[in-house]
């Protein structure tokens, strides 16, 4: 397998600024609420413990599994829950930690299922969101990165299960 080329798009002192400002206005638009990060696995990991350490309230953590089967880079649009929350979020502030947001599909599926459960509120914060992929009309509430081309790994995202560590965020080339 060759090796893949790839550019550095967000170094890790960008990020962590980002991340930073993120967390201030989460803290400041929920202070004194009952919140709950439902981080979505594997991608968010690291973005949602970044996150958690800068927030300036309360909160829990808990993570979610979705899959979507379909071949290689594209969704079949069929989504599979293979680790569900544990935490009861009724009457609670949610917020989803997302590493990106492309076609919106899959933010669809657990926003909806999520809103069955009836807490308070639900806001979706995600590291990047590829708006211009969009099949279904779906808003971040908190954006680290707006992006519109490019296939990005590093500090969680990954290709193939490679990449995560990386600290800085990289856009694959061609």
């Amino acid at each position: 397998m060759k090796e893949l080329r790839k550019k550095i798009l967000y170094p890790r002192e960008v990020i962590d600024q980002r991340v930073k400002e993120l967390a201030d206005a989460i803290s400041h638009d929920l202070e004194g609420k009952e919140v709950v990060l439902i981080g979505v696995l594997k991608g968010a990991f690291i973005f949602l413990a970044d996150l958690a350490r800068h927030l300036k309230i309360s909160h829990s953590v808990d993570f979610t599994r979705l899959a979507s089967y379909g071949s290689g880079l594209v969704s079949s649009g069929n989504i599979t829950v293979t680790k569900d929350i544990e935490t009861d979020i009724e009457g609670k502030e949610v917020i989803i930690v997302e590493d990106i947001i492309d076609t919106g599909i899959t933010m669809a599926f657990l926003r909806e299922r999520l809103e069955k459960r009836r807490p308070a509120s639900i806001r979706i914060c995600t590291l990047i969101d590829k708006k211009h992929r969009r099949e279904i009309a779906i808003d971040a509430d908190y954006v680290g990165f707006a992006v519109d081309e490019g296939f990005i790994v590093g500090y969680g995202l990954d290709f193939d299960e490679k990449f995560r560590c990386l600290p800085d965020i990289y856009v694959i080339e061609e």
